[in-house]
């Protein structure tokens, strides 16, 4: 077995004997968060996990961690091996908060008996290792507070075997913008018929035939470069995606443009800030997702559409992705306002492709026609009117459940610029 594993097992126990660990699972009931928990089983391992809101939190410890940024992820994990499993907690969240600082940073002004009775609250609600051959064990990891989505990975240890399972899990109270078209019921349980392709070749010539751009809601006019095709599902495009900091987008209601109007004020930065629709398939974007820099006029963003194909079995998303560069004043948006996109849109696609290459799941790659290639010297247009140009090609992105190296990303034989093949210089074309 690995050596650092085994001395992770090491280290872990003894705590275990020192801290008087116990499997016997959290008791604490709160209405809701089981009824929506996800659960994922690996081998004889069934995961169930839930993200608390700031009210469930309130109720479950007593104070208002959420007042902290703090953010309590329930963790549910039965063992039907023949082996004691070990939870790694910074697997949520490398920042996480032990049960006892998170208990002191409620403790200004607390009786000595006031204080106990927070910090064994704290305790007793953690996750407690190991978890026994036939038990269950649950409780909580608090993690830094996130909006709109997190990632929820458990990495669990065991002699001579480790099991990982990402799960993307929707935040309770957030406004999502792709509540709306119910997208991922969609990618689960599709209601329309759909092509699957195992064939390379015949999915390439299905990508190459897809529009060059995103319309507007009548398309009459052509907008941004679909330059991105996403393969892969919730349980392991999505989970790369807010590994690597992307977050999800929220709904243009009232609040949100407060806050937009606000934060571009302010020159504070908004992760969840809203998009303008744009359309493909008749409809506007199924999800969009942003990674946002130090203040809201700058981040990277994308469109994705569900599409009716999947490749080997799993959904393909189209999409568009740009780097915003600033903001303006414009008469094509009912705001008057509108992000100014980096002209260069293959810079954002390449970047977002090395992006992945780090988030641990990505499978394969490579670049297809489809876009037509528009030259700096004539530059084509969008929507609101922002010039940009590109090489035409589209990237093709595949992930997988599994983790890979940068070495096993595969390549797909098609178009391979020098771009694409640095990336994995191992990789056979």
């Amino acid at each position: 077995m690995n050596r650092i594993v085994m001395q992770m097992l090491a280290v872990i126990s003894v705590s275990c004997i020192v801290a008087g660990c116990s499997a016997v699972p959290s008791t604490v009931s709160i209405p809701g968060y089981r009824n929506r928990a996800v659960t994922r089983i690996e081998g004889g391992i069934e995961v169930s996990t839930a993200v608390l809101s700031s009210e469930e939190s309130a109720a479950a410890y007593g104070v208002p961690l959420a007042d902290k940024k703090i953010q309590p992820v329930w963790i549910e994990v039965r063992n039907r091996e023949d082996r004691n499993y070990f939870l790694l907690s910074p697997g949520l969240d490398p920042n996480f908060f032990p049960a006892s600082e998170a208990a002191e940073a409620f403790t200004d002004n607390a009786s000595p008996d006031q204080r106990g009775d927070l910090e064994r609250r704290f305790r007793s609600l953690a996750f407690h290792n190991p978890i026994r051959p036939g038990a269950m064990v649950s409780g909580f990891v608090l993690t830094n507070l996130n909006a709109g989505a997190k990632l929820v990975q458990v990495d669990l240890v065991a002699s001579g075997k480790a099991r990982t399972l990402s799960v993307f899990v929707a935040v309770p109270g957030f406004e999502a913008d792709y509540k709306r078209s119910q997208v991922f019921k969609r990618a689960t349980d599709p209601q329309e018929s759909t092509v699957n392709y195992t064939d390379d070749a015949d999915f390439r010539e299905a990508l190459e035939a897809l529009p060059c751009c995103a319309t507007n809601e009548d398309g009459s006019k052509n907008g941004d470069p679909l330059n991105l095709v996403i393969v892969g599902s919730l349980d392991d495009a999505f989970p790369s995606l807010v590994r690597r900091g992307w977050s999800v987008t929220e709904r243009k209601w009232s609040g949100a443009i407060r806050q937009m109007i606000s934060a571009a004020l302010s020159g504070e930065p908004y992760v969840n800030a809203p998009v303008s629709d744009l359309y493909l398939f008749g409809n506007a974007q199924d999800i969009a997702l942003q990674k946002a820099r130090g203040d809201i006029h700058q981040r990277n963003h994308m469109r994705l559409w569900l599409s009716t194909m999947r490749y080997r079995d799993k959904p393909v998303w189209v999409g568009q992705i740009s780097r915003d560069i600033g903001t303006r004043l414009t008469w094509h948006t009912s705001t008057f306002t509108t992000h100014k996109i980096d002209p260069e849109v293959d810079e954002a696609r390449t970047a977002l492709t090395e992006d992945m290459a780090y988030s641990q799941n990505l499978m394969k790659m490579g670049l297809v026609t489809g876009v037509g290639a528009a030259q700096q010297g004539a530059p084509r247009k969008n929507l609101t009117t922002d010039p940009y140009y590109t090489d035409g090609y589209r990237v093709v992105l595949v992930f997988d459940h599994a983790p890979r190296s940068l070495s096993e990303i595969e390549v797909f034989p098609w178009i391979t610029p020098y771009k694409v093949l640095h990336l994995t210089p191992g990789a056979k074309p």
